[in-house]
């Protein structure tokens, strides 16, 4: 059994997925690999709506994995997002997943590759 913030997960898969899961997570945290603004990042995901975008983004600033910056000097408002030295040490874990994906993409049949 491991506990973070109270809560106890039964292992260590169970800890991660907390972090990572859910349908858009770990696919916003592949994009932050690189710092973008959040209108670039809506580029990247125009199959995701913007409330979920949004939400997600607030999890993962909550979950220490992102930080979000605004600059305020000059209009327009510019908000950045970029993941913190925490959500780095998932840089390995979301680039295996990536290629796991591609890979299977192109064994698989079933799969079309869309550019």
């Amino acid at each position: 059994m491991y506990c973070i913030d109270d809560k106890k997960y039964p292992c260590t898969t169970s800890l991660t997925m907390k972090y990572i899961g859910g349908k858009w997570k770990a696919v916003i945290l592949i994009h932050l690999i690189r710092k973008l603004r959040y209108n670039e990042l809506r580029k990247e995901l125009p199959m995701v709506t913007e409330r979920t975008i949004s939400l997600q983004l607030k999890e993962l600033e909550e979950d220490g994995l992102i930080k979000r910056t605004v600059h305020t000097s000059k209009p327009p408002l510019k908000v950045e997002y970029e993941l913190t030295e925490f959500g780095e040490t998932l840089i390995p874990l979301l680039k295996a997943i990536s290629e796991w994906g591609r890979e299977t993409a192109k064994s698989n049949k079933r799969i079309d590759v869309v550019a």
